[in-house]
């Protein structure tokens, strides 16, 4: 929590007056901004103390090193095009893998000044209050979120033909463009569900997580139970998760 904080007053420092965000052009509509850069090297500093034989799976690669057992997941500032833009949600996400699999996860949105944070067996939390997933039991009573595809477009005929399927199926899509906080938003019970394709570690560790802990379920597109590296996610509430997955998976995986 303390190095996140230390981080995200750099970045809300940045944003507030506009500096050092020099953008770059990763690749289509896919940028990074010397933000980006410092902030993951202050998280990098700061998690490479508390556990150093820890490595890193971090976005933009500030360090390759890698555990044996333990790896932190860092994406310094998910939603950066808002951020260019000056507009909410972003936020920084960390998640922790023993292993492989996520036993600790913080997103912090910068937004609402919001922590969401989870250790295995933990529960979940937002600003030190305990956080559950919604009860909704139908995709039709469901709120959900989803993230538009801005550089793989190769499922975007399934993509749009899964939206067309959800506005006149649930209670509404939304779309704010950052994946850690649509997922951190299920965890609360702000959201129902989520699902999004052309996903990478970073953007999902910690709120996969949050959400299992919270009382959801996770998954990628074709049901597996461990989404991290499947480059694709499905989140929802136990009650309406086989309906949404099974959904997911109809429209969206072509055999």
């Amino acid at each position: 929590m303390e190095v996140v904080k230390t981080a995200a007053a750099y970045v809300q420092k940045c944003h507030d007056e506009r500096k050092d965000l020099n953008i770059e052009v990763k690749g289509e509509h896919n940028f990074v901004t010397e933000v980006d850069k410092k902030t993951e090297e202050i998280l990098v500093e700061g998690l490479g103390a508390l556990i150093p034989e820890a490595g890193f799976i971090a976005e933009e690669g500030t360090s390759d090193k890698r555990g044996a057992i333990h790896n932190w997941i860092i994406d310094p500032v998910d939603g950066t095009t808002n951020f260019i833009h000056g507009v909410h949600p972003f936020a920084i996400s960390v998640g922790l893998t023993e292993h492989n699999e996520v036993v600790a996860g913080i997103i912090y949105e910068f937004g609402l000044n919001e922590y969401f944070y989870a250790w295995k067996g933990g529960g979940a939390w937002r600003n030190g209050s305990p956080i559950r997933v919604s009860n909704v039991p139908e995709i039709r009573h469901a709120l959900i979120a989803t993230g538009f595809p801005y550089t793989n477009f190769t499922f975007l005929s399934e993509f749009m033909e899964s939206m067309d399927f959800f506005m006149h199926h649930s209670h509404g899509l939304r779309r704010l463009g950052s994946a850690a906080t649509d997922i951190a938003y299920v965890a609360c019970g702000r959201y129902d569900a989520f699902y999004e394709y052309g996903l990478n570690p970073w953007d999902i560790a910690a709120g996969i997580l949050l959400v299992k802990e919270a009382g959801g379920m996770v998954s990628d597109f074709r049901g597996n139970p461990d989404p991290l590296f499947k480059e694709n996610v499905v989140c929802a509430n136990r009650l309406c998760f086989s309906e949404f997955q099974q959904t997911v998976q109809k429209i969206m995986v072509r055999e």
